[in-house]
């Protein structure tokens, strides 16, 4: 991994390193704004870490640090969503407070936030993530780089053939190496660094030689992939010197089920798989080093640990504990018991269920549910042995027990925003059922269909929607009909399927599925536009356009729906607005390749090829190899009289179509 000198770093630690004694001899003194480092694992398992106990040995690296840290074998995740998880752990406050309870939503500006804070006292800021879910500069993540000087992301929507690791997300050696190269340029003074690491989200995919090495594990050789690249991270800070002096946090946003309680992935269930996550924490100068901790924690006290540390202080919102305060003997000696609460309310609004919640205290796991659920995780850890049935009591005291909970943390901060069009679509090609419907009360989330009972349908889903994203349409439409099978009415199952259908050019089979599904969400943008896309290309250009224009009225900054619009204006005879329709789109989006081309051919047309050049010249340039484009840009020079360029660009052409299909 190519990696620039550190240069300013030994001189900073040696400066933090010696502090004067009583005695007037040096001795080794933590910096009282120490270096910070906070690593999230994207979808990691507490049961993979050799540091809680796995013997897979699959985490070597992570397992030398805990070994110099403080390990938290009872960590747990509130709710098993990226970027909700992510809120919570930045700001301190459970979900039921930041409401960031989905993709999309926008980060509160007066929620409490880590890296501002941070910022505000001195410290050098810089986020480097893996991912477009973590991405706040295309709308998934909005308000995510609020207090960093750096924001690293720069992800886009993935196109037919593109690297998946060039568009929607990105190798966690490559977020590392961005990471080191920042730190290399940094002046003087106390950082703060982010790096998230997707690389265990599915679709599990390891680089060689893990790739081969876990052929039958893809999940497992992920994150021995990512322990690798990590102890290249640690290797580079050692080298330089701010190791030891740098508080280290590493944990997971949330688990992965891998099929436990008949869920493959995560977001549905409020089990251990995908909230029990791995925690260990290294202070500077390795206080407290080898310690373990038992009692139960949870990453809404990541934040004001964080902040105690860099002694700043803790803003009254935050609504977690210092887990430093675990380390200090109770009144009576034995550890504290401390609730951890969980939600997740991705069952609702991505397939119409019930949302649920969560509730682990003592030695029981509640679920609030249609059918709600206790397990006694002492003695049933696989959550295994459903008790509410039976217990009624027990199970009725957490119930009120949850009920109290989330009522005195809850609070409306923010006004709960929506995701567009062109966000869902983004978010679908991560494999999650976005939507784009509106706020509902606690109470109205909490009823419907049990997802217990309809968990396959989700499995089924996001499988289907994987392979609509890789542009396997023929393998998704059976996995789909499964789908609406079970589920004739659900949105997303009948708007994947007229997608898929519509691709392989079956319009007559993608029509009906792409109606059914406006008509059942007519305020879904991204439904109108793929109706307006099937609609097209069947020559319906009069029914597409009122489409087109629904999905511009939903998402007034989607470049790919006002050049739509426009297409369709310029076939039936509205030049003008297909011309206004076009300004937009490149407003939005200066190298759109097709508005280009477009309003160049447009104006050559009428007569005006000088005003053309420009977006001919740009289409040209942005994709080099369209025979299109040169063709049209060499109508335009002809025009001109500029016959010489003309002729590059006709030669140009030819070679295109020359060449061999790829």
């Amino acid at each position: 991994m190519a990696v620039r000198r550190l240069g300013f770093l030994p001189l900073l630690v040696l400066l933090c390193r010696i502090a004067p004694a009583a005695s007037g001899a040096p001795v080794a003194s933590a910096a009282p704004h120490p270096n910070i480092i906070l690593i999230t694992l994207d979808t990691t398992r507490a049961d993979r870490m050799g540091f809680l106990g796995s013997t897979r040995g699959l985490t070597p690296n992570l397992d030398a640090v805990a070994k110099q840290g403080i390990v938290f074998s009872r960590a747990y995740s509130h709710v098993p969503i990226t970027t909700a998880s992510h809120t919570t752990i930045l700001t301190g406050t459970y979900p039921q407070f930041n409401h960031v309870n989905d993709f999309g939503i926008p980060l509160g500006k007066n929620l409490p936030y880590l890296p501002d804070l941070l910022r505000q006292h001195g410290y050098h800021t810089g986020a480097f993530v893996g991912s477009l879910i973590l991405d706040p500069l295309d709308g998934t993540a909005p308000g995510f780089d609020r207090g960093f000087d750096v924001y690293d992301a720069g992800f886009h929507l993935r196109r037919h053939g593109a690297d998946r690791y060039k568009t929607v997300e990105r190798r966690a050696a490559d977020v590392v190496d961005h990471a080191l190269g920042w730190l290399s340029q940094l002046p003087n003074g106390p950082f703060f660094l982010w790096v998230h690491l997707y690389d265990a989200h599915d679709p599990y995919d390891p680089p060689p030689p893990f790739k081969d090495r876990y052929a039958s594990q893809p999940y497992d050789g992920e994150i021995a992939y990512v322990d690798s690249v990590l102890g290249k991270l640690f290797a580079e800070l050692r080298k330089h010197g701010i190791f030891d002096e740098t508080m280290i946090a590493v944990m997971a946003d949330h688990g992965e089920s891998l099929g436990a309680h008949g869920e493959n992935t995560h977001g549905v269930f409020l089990y251990d798989e995908t909230l029990h996550v791995p925690l260990l924490i290294k202070l500077p100068l390795n206080r407290t080093a080898g310690k373990r901790v038992e009692t139960r924690v949870s990453l809404v006290d990541v934040a004001p640990t964080i902040l105690g540390e860099a002694r700043v202080p803790v803003p009254q919102q935050m609504q977690g504990e210092s887990l430093l305060d675990t380390l200090k003997p109770s009144k009576n000696g034995a550890p504290e018991d401390r609730p951890a609460y969980a939600e997740t309310d991705y069952p609702h609004r991505a397939f119409g269920w019930s949302s649920l919640r969560a509730l682990r205290t003592g030695k029981y796991l509640y679920i609030q549910a249609p059918e709600r659920e206790l397990y006694n995780q002492t003695s049933d850890p696989a959550e295994a042995n459903n008790l509410a049935p039976k217990a009624t009591a027990v199970a009725d005291t957490l119930a009120s027990q949850l009920r109290d909970f989330r009522g005195k943390t809850a609070q409306s901060l923010v006004e709960l925003a929506k995701p567009d069009p062109e966000q869902l679509q983004k978010l679908q090609a991560l494999g999650y059922v976005a939507s784009d419907s509106s706020s509902e009360s606690d109470n109205k989330n909490l009823t419907g269909v049990d997802p217990k009972s309809k968990i396959e349908i989700s499995n089924l889903l996001h499988d289907a929607m994987f392979d609509v994203e890789d542009a396997r349409y023929q393998e998704a439409i059976p996995l789909l009909e499964r789908v609406l099978a079970q589920a004739p009415d659900m949105p997303v199952a009948n708007m994947q399927y007229g997608m898929a259908q519509a691709r392989l050019k079956n319009y007559d089979k993608a029509l009906e599925p792409l109606e059914k599904a406006v008509k059942l969400l007519p305020d879904n943008g991204m439904g109108h536009y793929e109706l307006g896309l099937a609609l097209f290309e069947t020559g319906d250009w009069k029914g597409a356009a009122p489409q087109f224009e629904a999905a511009v009225a939903r998402a007034p900054r989607w470049a790919d729906a006002h050049f739509s619009l426009a297409a369709v204006y310029a076939r039936i005879d509205r030049v003008p607005e297909a011309m206004t329709e076009l300004d937009t789109t490149l407003s939005l989006s200066p190298d759109h390749y097709r508005a280009n081309l477009l309003r160049g051919r447009i104006l050559s047309l009428q007569g005006n090829p000088a005003d053309a050049l420009g977006n001919l010249e740009r289409a040209v340039q942005v994709q080099p190899d369209s025979r299109e484009a040169h063709l049209f840009l060499a109508d335009a020079y002809e025009q001109l009289g500029r016959e010489a360029e003309a002729e590059r660009e006709r030669v140009a052409a030819r070679q295109i179509s020359a060449s061999p299909a790829p």
